[in-house]
């Protein structure tokens, strides 16, 4: 058997991890803060017996886009979008510390202040936000919580946990959608981090690149499927001339 399906396999697995990931961020056009993936090929040697002619084709997830997304207006008190490169702090649902650009803030019905999709948000001690009943939050530049409850004058309740990652510990994608530390640990509170109310951040995927993208990969996935007939096809003569021979 030709070892050409083994090397047109790759190819088309690669393809199609590509058109996966490609998927995924068309998927996400309108996810507010969401960043996008980035895929490479890498091209690696077959070692072995003889010349070293073939190789196999690997694609890999080579991080994320660091373009911010659309700005978008929404006027709300607690939508809030972090300037320049600076991220908001939550906690995950396993429990660690976690970063996102997505800065659609509510309050829940126990008091804590949690993101849209219910995740503690935390303070620049590291730990949750907890709001006062029946008041109404404000959030300022520098990302100072301020409550007020009718009849009182407003308070500061806190102050959100904004990071700004460097380049020796960069941030990357967990499985969960949300980021964190090369290494683990949670990033140092950026003081100096600001942000901007009443807006949030959209997606940073251009639909039209992205779906250009996913085109060029279904055909390279094709060019490799043809490859694995083709191989098929030369087997199946290979052994109706040895059969004649024999």
């Amino acid at each position: 058997m030709d070892r050409l399906i083994y090397t047109a396999m790759t190819g088309a697995t690669a393809a199609a991890h590509r058109q996966a990931v490609l998927s995924n961020n068309l998927a996400n056009a309108s996810t507010n803060g969401f960043r996008a993936e980035m895929a490479t090929y890498r091209a690696v040697p077959l070692r072995g017996d003889g010349a070293t002619t073939r190789v196999f084709a690997l694609e890999a997830t080579s991080g994320h886009l660091e373009l911010p997304g659309s700005v978008q207006r929404t006027g709300r008190n607690l939508d809030a979008m972090a300037k320049g490169n600076a991220w908001f702090a939550v906690q995950g649902l396993d429990g660690t510390e976690s970063y996102t650009r997505n800065g659609s803030f509510e309050v829940s019905q126990d008091g804590t202040l949690v993101t849209g999709t219910g995740l503690p948000v935390l303070s620049d001690g590291g730990a949750p936000i907890a709001v006062p009943a029946n008041s109404e939050v404000t959030i300022g530049q520098d990302g100072t919580l301020s409550a007020k409850v009718a009849g009182q004058r407003s308070s500061v309740i806190g102050r959100l946990k904004m990071i700004t990652p460097a380049a020796d510990d960069p941030l990357k994608r967990g499985d969960d959608g949300l980021f964190r530390a090369t290494s683990g640990n949670p990033l140092p509170n950026d003081a100096a981090a600001q942000l901007q109310v009443g807006v949030l951040e959209g997606s940073n995927v251009n639909p039209i690149e992205t779906m250009v993208g996913m085109i060029q990969t279904a055909r390279q996935f094709e060019v490799q499927m043809r490859l694995l007939q083709t191989a098929e096809s030369n087997d199946r003569s290979a052994g109706q001339l040895l059969g004649l021979q024999g």
